[in-house]
């Protein structure tokens, strides 16, 4: 176990000695924020669906989670190309623990991301709601903390899965970007995913970002706002998540393991 701790901690250390990169890691979905949440903020109104900032914020914060989490798979790359990759494979330790420290980390740090860009999103005006308007609900804080948790996970262990396989920093960008932006957007991060057509819902039911956001915002928001209700349930969102946490983790060990350098 202390090997998971070693590389856990590792990737902290170099998360918090990085301070450009926290600023700028919140500055494209601040971007989402800001622009779209105030600029389409009088067409959601108008529609009768509320305030967009309500709506939008919960996507948002599980965009950030989602890139940062997905793209700490490309450090293993970076120790490849500069060797400490194969210092930690000849290390007397199972190489389940060398991984699962990795993901871990990169899962911790993602999850610290989200939590900053919440409080980024309780600065522009986002409050987190009582079901049926009752009022702010602080306490739905820490449940939204277990999602996020759970959604950092997720793409940490999907992001640490490729950076066992593919062995070029090109080719981890260019599939990275190809499968992020679809998920972002067919997440329901930005736009409701009910009244849909048949063919771009079921791909919205097997985008897992979808089970993420959605649990986020059934519990800051409820349903009262925008009377859409959980597009799914709260049990299949916790549950769908766990299942591919533990999907994803046992399937990058084993790709882990087969690693040659």
């Amino acid at each position: 176990m202390g090997a998971i701790y070693i590389m856990w901690l590792r990737e902290l250390k170099r998360y918090f000695r990085s301070k450009a990169q926290i600023v700028v890691s919140l500055g494209q979905p601040t971007l989402y924020l800001l622009a779209l949440g105030f600029g389409f903020g009088p067409v959601f109104a108008k529609a009768g669906a509320g305030n967009y900032i309500q709506f939008i914020a919960p996507g948002v914060i599980g965009m950030t989670v989602l890139f940062s989490s997905i793209f700490s798979g490309m450090a293993m790359l970076w120790d490849r190309q500069f060797g400490f990759l194969k210092e930690t494979l000849v290390a007397p330790v199972p190489r389940i623990q060398i991984i699962f420290g990795r993901t871990l980390g990169g899962a911790t740090v993602a999850s610290l991301q989200g939590l900053l860009m919440l409080i980024v999103c309780l600065i522009a005006g986002f409050r987190p709601m009582h079901q049926h308007g009752a009022g702010h609900n602080w306490l739905a804080i820490p449940a939204a903390g277990v999602f996020i948790g759970m959604i950092a996970i997720v793409f940490a262990a999907l992001g640490a899965s490729f950076g066992s396989t593919i062995k070029d920093m090109q080719g981890f960008q260019m599939l990275m970007n190809f499968m992020v932006l679809p998920l972002f957007f067919l997440s329901g991060a930005l736009f409701p995913l009910k009244g849909l057509g048949r063919v771009l819902t079921w791909i919205t039911h097997v985008d897992p970002l979808a089970y993420g956001i959605d649990g986020l915002r059934g519990v800051l928001i409820g349903n009262w706002q925008f009377n859409f209700n959980w597009q799914f349930n709260f049990m299949l969102d916790f549950g769908l998540l766990a299942v591919l946490a533990a999907v994803f983790l046992g399937t990058s060990a084993w790709l882990f393991s087969r690693i040659e350098v």
